[in-house]
């Protein structure tokens, strides 16, 4: 599962903790009003949440027609996820981890046996992706005002990160990825809207492929990430419209330790993933109690998943699934 996601990314926190961060600096009390003990964290939120996404796909994972073609299987998934997002003085840190439950469709094995032939169950596999972003503000680190364009951009950080996962089907996915690049906060009106510009590098496991051809080494390439979080005032609710997109350019085949397996890896696309979830702050509309429990539907399109690209006879590689479900802030 790439999440990039951000996000998974629980959407829209990682947007809110970089804008928490700016909007408190530009806005401090006078230095007689300033406490004797600032808090550390300007901004911090926790989170539990469940979604259930239908339906869902898996590259290579496909049913044949009775003419002889070939179409995508599809399945659901019940994904657990945590979430931590916070905003201090010189940035901002995001944490997310999904563990995702798939339907039988898409069942567990292993290809660990003799000669490699697969191994599959009964049930679905489980995966675990967790990501982590953070970001300094260039604004702060430097003093000034030198990064902010008011209007367009209130805030250049520098951002890095990470994503790792760890799947047990029987391709046996053990995606490790780093990023780093600039995050630009846009200067809206209402809400907020990210974009982080990053370079990307992927270290991956095929699980199909002879061992010690299983680990592969993809190409640095460009990544972008855009997150939002849109307040939809005009409705009289508390209702918002959030959100991120992911590119991945075009990655490479993949090196593994023999040279002579690279020919039998398929070149990876340009890679789109992009989720839109409408958030209802439920305990504000019931109890007057906000940034307490959200309920959510979505919808999710992935293009080129994992970087795949579709062939007659390879299908799974493109996405659209609708998804639902609660978060509970806890901290």
């Amino acid at each position: 599962m790439s999440v990039r996601g951000l996000a998974a990314v629980a959407l829209s926190l990682f947007t809110v903790g970089t804008a928490a961060a700016a909007d408190l600096r530009d806005k401090k009390a006078p230095e007689a009003e300033v406490p004797k003990e600032v808090p550390f964290f300007l901004f911090a939120d926790t989170q539990i949440s469940y979604r259930y996404q239908f339906p869902t796909v898996t590259p290579g994972i496909q049913i044949q027609r009775p003419d002889g073609s070939f179409r995508s299987r599809e399945a659901p998934k019940h994904i657990l996820n945590i979430s931590h997002a916070d905003a201090w003085a010189y940035g901002t840190n995001f944490f997310s981890l999904d563990i995702l439950q798939s339907g039988s469709q898409f069942p567990a094995g292993t290809t660990n046996t003799p000669g490699g032939v697969p191994l599959t169950y009964d049930y679905g596999n489980t995966e675990a992706y967790g990501l982590y972003r953070g970001t300094l503000s260039l604004n702060a680190l430097t003093g000034t005002k030198a990064f902010a364009f008011p209007g367009i951009v209130k805030e250049v950080s520098l951002s890095f990160g990470f994503d790792a996962n760890s799947q047990n089907d029987p391709f046996g996915s053990k995606k490790r990825d780093v990023v780093g690049g600039l995050n630009f906060a846009f200067d809206v009106p209402a809400g907020f809207l990210n974009l982080s510009v990053h370079a990307y590098k992927e270290w991956n496991r095929n699980g199909f492929n002879t061992q010690p051809d299983r680990d592969q080494s993809f190409n640095t390439v460009p990544e972008f990430e855009i997150v939002y979080s849109l307040p939809l005032t005009f409705t009289g609710l508390p209702l918002t419209l959030a959100g991120f997109n992911n590119i991945v350019l075009p990655k490479g085949r993949g090196i593994s330790n023999n040279p002579a397996a690279f020919a039998f890896n398929p070149p990876r696309g340009l890679e789109f993933l992009s989720r839109t979830n409408l958030v209802l702050d439920l305990g504000k509309l019931v109890y007057d109690q906000p940034n307490k429990v959200d309920v959510f539907i979505g919808f999710q399109y992935w293009l080129n998943k994992f970087g795949n690209q579709e062939t007659a006879t390879f299908k799974g590689t493109e996405e659209k699934s609708f998804l639902a479900g609660v978060a509970f802030h806890i901290f």
